[in-house]
Formats: C-alpha cells, structure tokens, sequence
C-alpha cells in the first residue's frame, strides 16, 4: 500500500464516485475528462485495484472502491482542514448568496458592516446542492439554503448553523384570480402547476421541497426546464411562459408579477448557513456573529403555530451557540415529543 497517493488524485476518485459520471465530475472539477480518467488509472495502479466498472452506458464502484471512499473523504477533509488552518485571511472569503435580496444577502452585508477588514466576494448562483459540490470541491466558501436536501455523502462534509424559517409564497402573473389575494390558501392551489426548478441539478434541494409540499394536495411540479442563470434571464423566461413560480417572501421583484405568501398552513423554508468542515477565516466568524444577532434582533427561528416543516428538515435545524434566552426559547420549540 502506497503512503504518498497525491491528494489531487483521491479528489479526482471521490468526484467520481460521487457523480458516477466522469464527464459531470470533470467539470465539477474544472479538468479535462482525459486528465480526471487518467488520474483515477493512476490511482488504481498505485493501489493496485479496479475502483470503478465502467462501461459506455454507466460506471459504478467496485468493491474496492466502496471500501476505498469513506477513507478517501476523511483523508481530503484533513487535508483541506490543514490548508485552511495555514491559509492567510486576508484572503477574500466567497460566498453565494444566490440573489441580491433575502436571508443570505441580508448576512452577508450586515457582516461587511461589521468586519470592514475582511473581503467578501459574493456570488450568485441559485442551489445548494450545486453550491454544497462546490464548497466541497474547494470553489466556494459558504453558502446558504436547505440542508435536508442534500446528499448525506455531501452533507457529511459540511457544517450547517440554522438561520432562518423563511415564510414560503407563490409569485403569479399579475392577472391570474389568485393574485388580487392578500394571501394565497395552500388548498387555493390545487389544480395549479408551479415552477419549483425541476430540471436544475443545482437546486434539487428547493424541487424536492416543493415535491414534499404539493403531495396529496393536486398541486404539480412544472416539467424540467434547463438550468436558468441569472436574474433577468429568470424573469424573462417565466414572464414569457406565464408560470406561476414556488418561492418565499424573500424573492426578486418580478414586473407583472405578484408575489403572495402562503397560508392555511404556512410552509416553512428552512434555511442553514453552510460551510466546509475545518475551514477556518475571520470572515466566517463575522458571518457565524452576525447570523446569531440577526436571529435573535428578528426570532428568525420561531416557528409559527401553524407553520409546515417536514420532519427530516425539523432534526436537522437543532441549537447553535446564542445568547441564554434565545437559545432556551429555540431548545423548547426543537424539543422532542
């Protein structure tokens, strides 16, 4: 057995297993699909096993290769913990805040405010489950949204604080019956078809939400659509098809259209803010200070008596550090029965 496997080329193995696709963990990677293949024939070689089957339909892990990843992703994540321990903080810290408006948004400039020394680069990518690859592959530093979604493969790698039960809504052409309501009744929907970003890899985490919240209730999933990159692409495309759009409070303005909360119940999006574990930057703290003040100024995490929140979400948005009262009033409200 080999004690010197360069890093680079357990990270072009788990990108691999993680998408079982050589192509898709290429570009996860931002490498050439020859290079990626003969970096995974390099490590075979080196440890002298067959890690993947492949065929011209599909690759899967072998033995070996199931054997090999769980220690693979602890040696990367040691091995990213020691680079982000001797990194220098002046370095900018990147984070997605997936639009110009919204919890995400609202943390990240008032932690400018109060760390004017630390550089903070945001980007704006909607997804979390395209946000959570790219934390783990290094691209990214934080970000925010539902971490129930994600795979628990990904997930492990990541630390995620509660932020924010954000109010869900539904945006509607300006004309449609619905919009002259104040409040949109859930059961109002029914027969309606929303967009929820099915058809986006980067957002199945919002889809799968929506998917959970419509079951039983007649409401359906518009059919997957290409990915949609920016804001004016986003209205552009859905004022041209005349969608009505899944989302929450939190959300772009949207000529022609009109955005309502839901109600009867209320559907909560949960929302985390998420990072790579060991990462360690003075601009995450700032960020970790500001979310927990921000809770508190504005009981961001106080659940409404008719709110909805499925289970799986509901374990994992558990106490973080805050000040006593808040962190009393937030271990009474996650109690279990």
């Amino acid at each position: 057995m080999p004690h010197d496997i360069e890093p680079r080329l357990l990270r072009a193995f788990e990108a691999v297993a993680a998408d079982l696709h050589f192509t898709r963990a290429a570009a996860r990677l931002y490498v050439a699909q020859q290079a990626l293949s003969r970096d995974v024939r390099r490590l075979e070689r080196e440890l002298g096993s067959e890690l993947f089957v492949r065929s011209t339909r599909s690759v899967s892990l072998t033995a070996d290769g199931e054997r090999l990843l769980p220690y693979a992703r602890r040696v990367l994540a040691a091995y990213d913990e020691l680079g982000a321990a001797w990194a220098p903080d002046e370095r900018p810290l990147v984070v997605d805040v997936s639009a110009p408006v919204g919890t995400a948004y609202q943390v990240l400039e008032t932690a400018r405010a109060a760390a004017p020394d630390v550089e903070f680069v945001a980007r704006f990518h909607s997804g979390l489950t395209g946000a959570a690859a790219a934390i783990v592959a290094g691209r990214l530093d934080v970000s925010s949204g539902r971490v129930a979604g994600l795979d628990p493969a990904v997930l492990d790698q990541l630390e995620h604080w509660p932020v924010r039960f954000e109010r869900m809504a539904v945006l509607l052409p300006e004309d449609h019956p619905l919009a002259a309501l104040d409040e949109v009744p859930l059961d109002a929907l029914a027969g309606e078809t929303l967009y929820a970003g099915a058809g986006n890899p980067a957002t199945a985490e919002w889809t799968d939400l929506a998917v959970r919240l419509f079951a039983g209730r007649g409401i359906e999933v518009a059919a997957p659509f290409p990915e949609i990159e920016g804001a004016e692409e986003f209205v552009r495309v859905i004022r041209k098809r005349r969608w009505s759009v899944l989302a929450s409070t939190e959300f772009i303005a949207v000529p022609g259209m009109e955005l309502r909360p839901i109600v009867d119940p209320v559907p909560l999006s949960p929302i985390s803010l998420v990072w790579r574990k060991g990462l360690r930057h003075k601009g995450l703290e700032a960020l970790k200070e500001t979310m927990c003040e921000l809770v508190e100024r504005h009981a961001w995490l106080e659940l409404p008596a008719d709110g909805w929140l499925p289970e799986t979400d509901r374990a994992l948005m558990r106490p973080r550090p805050m000040s006593p009262p808040t962190r009393k009033a937030y271990e009474e409200t996650f109690r279990s029965p």
